[in-house]
């Protein structure tokens, strides 16, 4: 079951509000996670959006991708999981 879903192509000026704001009509947000950059602490235009179940989050995949938030087109698709990074870091 993958109820993650990856929310690309977002503005800087996007919120947590906003994103649960247009996720909500599609089903129960249960977390937002934005991705921010390490050192500066900035937005780094992506994020996860979790919601209640698998159902819910491909209904919002369907209606939301390609939807434009703050002048930006977002790229809405179930979310991966992360690759092992390597230690040589």
């Amino acid at each position: 079951m993958n109820n993650r879903v990856y929310v690309g192509n977002a503005s800087f000026e996007t919120t947590e509000d906003t994103i649960r704001d247009l996720f909500a009509p599609h089903g129960e947000v249960t977390s937002v996670r934005m991705i921010t950059d390490r050192e500066t602490g900035r937005f780094r235009g992506f994020l996860f959006v979790e919601m209640e179940t698998e159902e819910q989050a491909e209904a919002a995949i369907a209606a939301l991708d390609g939807t434009e938030v703050d002048g930006r087109a977002l790229k809405v698709n179930i979310a991966r999981e992360r690759s092992p990074r390597s230690q040589d870091r």
